[in-house]
């Protein structure tokens, strides 16, 4: 019996790298992952930053730790290239959130002297490639052991909460 949620493809596919996965993740400033999603090593990024980043929005807007204020839509979204699309950038300008992502080499607006591009927004980003290295030291996850894609999605949730705990205790 197939599980409901899990894609035709398995989530594996090719890429420039090879056959496998990718996952879209998504942190707060401090490296903390909120949301995260596998798909096929083909699917472009700026494809799945609208389902992303709803998500962590969504979870960060019910979050409230002890003696803080709550928790709002970030104000800025530093992301790489691949996040680069005009579709993107309008979907977080309709959401009120600053893009920090730089522009790729062949579009029209970075050759454009009045687009700013704040630097040091965007040095923020190191934060996101630090938890995908740490994920990454999970073997599981890592090579993909699993075979179905719900069953490696888990396990990247079960590392989140490890991570979750790391940061309470």
């Amino acid at each position: 019996m197939r599980h409901p949620d899990e894609p035709e493809d398995h989530a594996l596919g090719r890429s420039r790298g090879g056959f496998g996965s990718k996952f879209h993740l998504v942190t707060d400033g401090k490296g903390t992952p909120l949301a995260i999603e596998v798909t096929a090593g083909q699917v472009n990024e700026s494809t799945r930053a609208e389902s992303i980043i709803g998500q962590a929005v969504a979870c960060q807007i019910g979050r409230r730790r002890k003696k803080q204020k709550r928790r709002h839509k970030p104000r800025k979204l530093a992301a790489d290239k691949g996040y680069s699309g005009l579709r993107v950038r309008d979907w977080l300008a309709k959401q009120n959130i600053q893009p920090v992502i730089p522009y790729k080499d062949n579009e029209k607006a970075r050759w454009d002297w009045r687009v700013k591009f704040d630097r040091e927004a965007y040095r923020g980003r190191a934060v996101v490639e630090q938890c995908v290295g740490w994920l990454k030291e999970y073997r599981r996850i890592g090579t993909r052991f699993e075979k179905l894609a719900v069953n490696f999605h888990a396990m990247l949730q079960l590392a989140m909460v490890k991570r979750y705990l790391k940061l309470l205790f």
